[in-house]
């Protein structure tokens, strides 16, 4: 009798791997910059570059997925990452190196997409919420493990900057195999269009809602802007500030560092699911500037402990942030408006990804790196504090009147 290959599992496991296959690179940063005597400025340039990449893709790709199915843009975004994979791990300069990330980038965006789509599809139970939990978990999953395998791998692994990459890879064409083998049930197969398919179908539209929720939908996206910002500060150069904050160094120490905080970001929403989602904004702006304010103090104390407890943070407030910024966005959209309003959020949490990633990077080739972080940790710990303010401030509305 043949094996039936369930697709379920076969396209969490997809998007776990692509996802890990996009954060496995985070601890390697140190490593590329002392062989190729970088600035921290080219570092910072390279993960915006993914991200930007990330973001188009995001934007972008979306009707694909709607004309061609989920099933075959999961499969071609794997095997775009395994290629982006393999050319970080053959790169012999920053150039190449940057492509590299661009092409990841222009997966991860695929996979997500499609991946999420997929899962609520071959969903049977009817139940939405399980699926979503399921999307958020694995991806939280796969972008904890990816700079855990690489940084336990280089530390110890001869070669780092070639076998880090290599658990990805053989992972990666574990599932492209498996995404040739699964047979989705005839219902889910796409549907050929006659329609033309152009430029205009790929053009962005970014939404907003009414009036009446603008101020809640935009303190809900500002945490996105400032959650995103601040583990983009862990992934991109915290291998290179930890050397000055802890008594130990290396990939193993700062890939699990990063990882961690995804994990624990998942743990912390899974474990407020059931609370106000007010308190939960407010309880997460205010775990991201305990987190800043912790980084300023260990710049000066370099402890391991208070470093710990940044990390702790951190992922408090990412989890947090996140979980009541999706909440508010389902709290306010309609129907016929609740992408657009999931997509607006989403980019403003990409745009907190780039911009402060990349004014940290400029101005550390200026002052210095711990410089720099003072002032990055400053100003994300004013603007943390003021969003947890004005959610406070702002008015929960009532309940519609039932009929």
């Amino acid at each position: 009798m043949k094996y039936q290959w369930p697709p379920y599992f076969w396209v969490c496991f997809s998007m776990c791997v692509g996802v890990m296959g996009t954060a496995l690179a985070s601890p390697l940063y140190p490593l590329y910059q002392v062989q190729w005597q970088l600035p921290p400025s080219a570092i910072t340039q390279v993960f915006v570059l993914y991200m930007a990449a990330a973001l188009t893709s995001l934007m972008l790709l979306g009707a694909i997925t709607t004309r061609y199915g989920f099933f075959k843009v999961l499969r071609a975004g794997v095997m775009l990452m395994s290629a982006g994979v393999l050319l970080s791990a053959l790169a012999w300069n920053m150039q190449v190196f940057g492509l590299s990330r661009i092409i990841i980038g222009l997966a991860s965006g695929m996979i997500t997409t499609s991946a999420s789509l997929g899962l609520t599809q071959l969903n049977t139970s009817g139940d939405t919420q399980r699926a979503a939990a399921t999307t958020s978990l694995t991806i939280a999953f796969g972008f904890g493990l990816g700079p855990i395998v690489g940084g336990l791998v280089a530390q110890w692994a001869p070669f780092p900057l070639r076998s880090a990459y290599l658990p990805s890879l053989l992972l990666s064409a574990l599932a492209i195999y498996s995404l040739f083998q699964v047979q989705l049930p005839a219902h889910l197969q796409p549907v050929p269009s006659s329609t033309s398919f152009g430029l205009r179908q790929l053009m962005p539209r970014l939404t907003f809602p009414e009036r009446a929720a603008l101020r809640r939908y935009g303190l809900a996206s500002m945490g996105a802007f400032c959650a995103f910002g601040m583990f983009s500060l862990f992934a991109s150069l915290a291998p290179s500030f930890m050397q000055s904050m802890l008594p130990w160094h290396g990939p193993a120490i700062s890939g699990p560092s990063i990882g961690l905080i995804l994990l624990l970001s998942a743990a912390s929403q899974y474990a407020a699911k059931g609370f106000v989602t007010r308190k939960v904004l407010i309880t997460g702006y205010g775990a991201l500037a305990l987190c800043n304010l912790l980084l300023i103090a260990n710049v000066f104390a370099s402890s391991a402990a208070v470093f710990l407890l940044c990390v702790l943070s951190a992922a408090l407030g990412h989890g947090l942030c996140n979980l009541g910024g999706i909440s508010v966005v389902n709290r306010v959209a309609r129907a016929d408006n609740r992408a657009g309003l999931l997509a607006t959020y989403l980019v403003i949490g990409y745009v907190g990804t780039i911009l402060p990633i990349l004014g940290i990077g400029w101005l550390s080739d200026q002052v210095g790196l711990s410089r720099a972080l003072l002032v990055f940790c400053a100003v994300f710990a004013l603007l943390s504090t003021a969003l947890a303010l004005a959610t406070w401030r702002t008015p929960v509305p009532a309940p519609a009147a039932k009929h």
